[in-house]
């Protein structure tokens, strides 16, 4: 299997790299090497390798910056998506898109099923929403949320820096998703894909948590693993004591079931998963 993985040089990418199956030919690009808001080159490139997977992994994921920047973000997020599902339908290739639980507008308070009615509150939730209509219905579609991974910048590792800083940090605690460790993510979506999967599915991690969940246990293992030498104090906030440019969903559980099925059993838990995380970190640095 020939496999071209876009945006291979961020957190989903290397995840993607670091699972990929023993009999996989992979492909790795990132901006530098294929721009795939280019149309012309995103075609020229997928005829000439002809791969027989397309993973798109790359996005435009300041989801603040994006109120101001719409149109860049339409442009990776949205467009570029249709061109990527486009150039993989005319070798024969199938097409793997990664979205988020920001298509949703966390009003619902149960977890949102693949099929829930999407009402994006945010710049970038409604570019990765156009992504999603662009990938076309025999692509698989797989929405995420909270992404983190021992390298790059993610949640986690901002923690452990302000905690190892400071005696204090402050954490929105009205907020409520699941962390996902992008490995498992990754390692999933090879599955999904390998079973010939189509259509939207949800994956992240098992549980739910608030920020301030998260943040809470990323001290007690960081502190565990001696990552962390000194205990802050984490105090929670609501959202209104922390305005951003964009609106967040209060509420952004996926219901997993289909994807549950697919994989053979429930994903690991989060703080299972977080644990892995201290630990790679530990190892790797």
């Amino acid at each position: 299997m020939k496999a071209l993985i876009t945006g291979a040089k961020g957190q989903l990418g290397r995840g993607l790299q670091a699972t990929a199956p023993a009999d996989a030919t992979l492909i790795c690009v990132d901006v530098d090497e294929l721009d795939i808001t280019d149309s012309d080159a995103v075609s020229a490139f997928v005829a000439r390798e002809k791969p027989d997977l397309i993973l798109n992994a790359a996005a435009y994921t300041a989801v603040d910056k994006a109120e101001a920047e719409e149109d860049a973000a339409m442009a990776i997020n949205g467009t570029a998506t249709g061109t990527l599902a486009d150039a993989a339908r005319s070798v024969g290739a199938r097409f793997v898109h990664v979205s988020t639980d920001f298509v949703f507008d966390g009003r619902a308070g149960i977890p949102y099923a693949p099929d829930a009615p999407t009402a994006p509150l945010s710049a970038y939730g409604r570019t990765k929403l156009a992504g999603e209509q662009l990938a076309g219905p025999d692509a698989l579609i797989v929405r995420t949320a909270w992404v983190y991974a021992p390298t790059g910048g993610n949640f986690v590792r901002t923690m452990l820096r302000l905690m190892a800083e400071r005696p204090e940090v402050r954490v929105v605690a009205d907020q409520i998703g699941t962390p996902t460790y992008a490995p498992g993510l990754a390692s999933a979506l090879w599955t999904m894909a390998g079973k010939g999967v189509s259509g939207i599915h949800h994956y992240t991690d098992s549980g739910a948590a608030s920020w301030y969940d998260f943040a809470v246990a990323i001290q007690e293992e960081g502190l565990a693993t001696g990552l962390l030498t000194q205990e802050a104090q984490i105090v929670p906030i609501p959202t209104s004591a922390y305005p951003t440019p964009a609106v967040r969903p209060h509420y952004s559980v996926l219901d997993k079931a289909s994807t549950f099925e697919v994989l053979g059993g429930p994903t690991p838990h989060w703080r299972a998963n977080l644990r892995v995380m201290m630990q790679a970190i530990k190892t790797n640095g």
